[in-house]
């Protein structure tokens, strides 16, 4: 440890491997009886968790075994700065006008910036775009709420009542109260690709084929290697994780991850949907393939003119949609019958939503599209007649950023506040939240923003709601410190 002029130590240490993919730096600071520990990617401004011990000794002692453990782990010492932030994974892409005719359009949000994440709900559509914007819109195309988040969006999930963002720089944002608050947080040696959620459980698919799970508690489940590489593909349910990959399609079973089959597909796979009994893969060979969920058989084909960059289907079943690299969009009927191609007009669909007889994109330009997939409006778009689309206006809108502090209130009890207490309890090395509410079983976890979590704290939530297996309860709304 070096010594500065305020008598505060610090000792700065990486782990960075040239043909490996860690690349992270680990950073403790001693300042008479607290001990502040940094941690992270390397040019990220990483985590941070300070501890105070019942004399400088102790935390001196507590320190030098934080570090100890890091340098037995293979990190050393180094100069901050000299490495740097290493490019995060990006789809290369070169996406061409289609020469289709023009699709019906309703309206037409442009983010700012080339867009991966879609969420279409009961009441809001999402969008989140490479420079970390998420904006939410009405069905019609009415902007209610921006949230900056750090880096760039990769996707959006929903699971039941909440909604979150997964970005580029390994952490998982739940967007349900009034500022983003980081719910998982991944490996640093997982180059996310895509994620889903089922139940609090999240999946990862990453860059080098391989398929993580976490559960609500930001813990471990299980990690498996495919048989190729660029997991493009995760969907999520009770039962399985669905993989897809370079090579295909395989599913895991959701408690475990064992393999139970494996399905090749022509091309490697860039998109996944998922309905109740069946997968959908687009391909870079121009294929969307129909995969049973119970075994892994094909059910139908649907050709495209152009490698697919995203799917969907309509809850029946009975439409299939998919999007290509040349800015195209397409319908077919469940036996795999095309029944037309339109443009988009705003570039190709990086990915796509099917609700209510609309099919929503988000597009290469940024652009959140809303398209009417109705059978008349189409027919009429292939005569030549379309609807006046609408350009919504984004501006004026400050973004609620990620990480921005929480308001701390003095109140008598929970029910005074309005709200549900629980309280962050250290268990082992782990930092459990539990409700201390009266109703409330104390023993469950509570899922709980894990970059605020302060051991013996309480906090005020608006709702503790249960999961649908019932093994915890969820933290929902805003959130207070309770002084």
């Amino acid at each position: 440890m070096s010594a500065t002029a305020t008598d505060e130590q610090s000792t700065y240490l990486e782990l960075s491997e040239d043909s490996g993919s860690a690349h992270k730096f680990y950073e403790v600071r001693v300042s008479g009886v607290e001990v502040t520990v940094t941690y992270g990617r390397i040019g990220e401004g990483g985590q941070v968790r300070t501890t105070s011990y019942p004399s400088p000794e102790k935390a001196a002692s507590a320190a030098a075994k934080k570090i100890g453990e890091k340098v037995r782990k293979g990190y050393a010492p180094a100069v901050r700065g000299v490495r740097q932030r290493r490019e995060v994974t990006r789809r290369a892409i070169v996406s061409s006008r289609s020469t289709a005719r023009q699709a019906p359009v309703l309206w037409r949000f442009r983010s700012g910036a080339a867009a991966f994440g879609i969420f279409v709900g009961e009441e809001h559509a999402w969008v989140g775009n490479e420079s970390g914007d998420v904006y939410t819109l009405t069905h019609d195309g009415e902007v209610t709420g921006r949230f900056g988040l750090p880096d760039g969006v990769k996707c959006i999930v929903a699971d039941d009542w909440w909604i979150y963002a997964g970005c580029d720089d390994g952490k998982v944002y739940d967007l349900g109260g009034k500022v983003p608050r980081v719910a998982y947080e991944i490996a640093e040696d997982v180059d996310i690709y895509w994620l889903d959620i089922h139940d609090g459980v999240l999946g990862v698919a990453d860059a080098r084929g391989g398929i993580t799970t976490v559960d609500h508690e930001d813990e471990f489940q299980w990690r498996r290697k495919a048989e190729g590489t660029d997991g493009w593909m995760v969907r999520c349910d009770s039962d399985g994780v669905y993989h897809g990959h370079s090579r295909g399609v395989a599913r895991y079973a959701a408690r475990g991850g064992a393999p139970v089959w494996h399905t090749a597909t022509d091309g490697a796979v860039l998109f996944g949907w998922q309905e109740r009994d069946e997968v959908f893969a687009g391909t870079s060979r121009g294929s969307v393939h129909r995969l049973r969920k119970a075994d892994g058989s094909e059910a139908a084909r649907y050709r495209c003119d152009a490698p697919v960059f995203s799917c969907a289907a309509s809850p029946d079943g009975r439409y299939v949609f998919a999007g290509d690299n040349h800015s195209s969009v397409y319908c077919f009927a469940a036996d795999g019958t095309r029944l037309w191609k339109l443009g988009t007009g705003c570039g190709s669909a990086y990915s796509m939503q099917y609700r209510d007889g609309r099919l929503y994109l988000v597009t290469t330009d940024g652009s959140l599209v809303c398209l009417d997939a109705s059978e008349a409006a189409v027919r009429a778009a292939e005569e030549g007649r379309l609807p006046q689309a609408a350009e919504v206006d984004g501006s004026g809108w400050t973004a609620a950023v990620a990480g921005a502090a929480i308001e701390s209130v003095t109140v008598g009890s929970a029910g005074a506040a309005g709200g549900i207490e629980v309280e962050c309890v250290q268990d082992g090395t782990r930092l459990r939240v539990r409700v201390v509410s009266p109703g409330y079983d104390p023993l469950r976890r509570v899922q709980f923003p894990k970059d605020i979590r302060v051991p013996g704290a309480r906090y005020l939530v608006a709702e503790v709601l249960e999961s649908g297996s019932g093994s915890f309860y969820r933290a929902r709304g805003d959130i207070k410190r309770l002084l």
